[in-house]
């Protein structure tokens, strides 16, 4: 896969109430999953895949400039605080990005990510759009896995990529 026909751009705060921009990673390259806490199928795979993913990176690379960001479709839900304990019990090496839904909704258009809230009888979903999104350390658009990618796959083209 070449790399993605988007903007690559965002405003958020991570986990620890901290505002960023594509430009606080600077020097590092980030691997972008959008996604929401209290999604029960896709999200906790995704999630799993690229923790596999980064393991078998670190194991054979030693190291990277990686920093793995995990975006919410969900401002309404997924808070800082919010992310900060779904992402510390389950995928601590990823930095959770939330904002107001207006900041969400930006960095959505700029990946081109779709999201919808949808009612249900138990409350509400968030349909979004799957994939891994990577940018490299200048924060350009240099990759995209989809759904169905492999964590073998996710790995061994991150070891491509980050040795240049």
């Amino acid at each position: 896969m070449t790399a993605p026909p988007i903007r690559a751009t965002y405003s958020l705060v991570d986990h620890h109430g901290t505002p960023v921009t594509e430009g606080s990673y600077a020097g590092r390259w980030q691997l972008v999953q959008f996604g929401f806490t209290a999604c029960k199928v896709v999200c906790p795979r995704a999630l799993a895949k690229l923790g596999a993913a980064l393991d078998a990176l670190e194991r054979t690379s030693g190291p990277t400039p990686l920093v793995p960001l995990y975006v919410s479709v969900d401002p309404e839900r997924d808070t800082p605080d919010v992310l900060a304990a779904f992402l510390a019990a389950s995928h601590p090496r990823f930095t959770g990005l939330t904002g107001t839904p207006e900041q969400v909704d930006d960095a959505k258009r700029a990946f081109r990510v779709f999201a919808r809230r949808r009612d249900t009888p138990d409350g509400y979903e968030v349909p979004h759009t799957a994939i891994t999104y990577l940018l490299d350390a200048a924060g350009r658009p240099a990759h995209h896995w989809p759904d169905h990618a492999t964590a073998e796959t996710i790995a061994d083209d991150l070891r491509r990529l980050l040795a240049g």
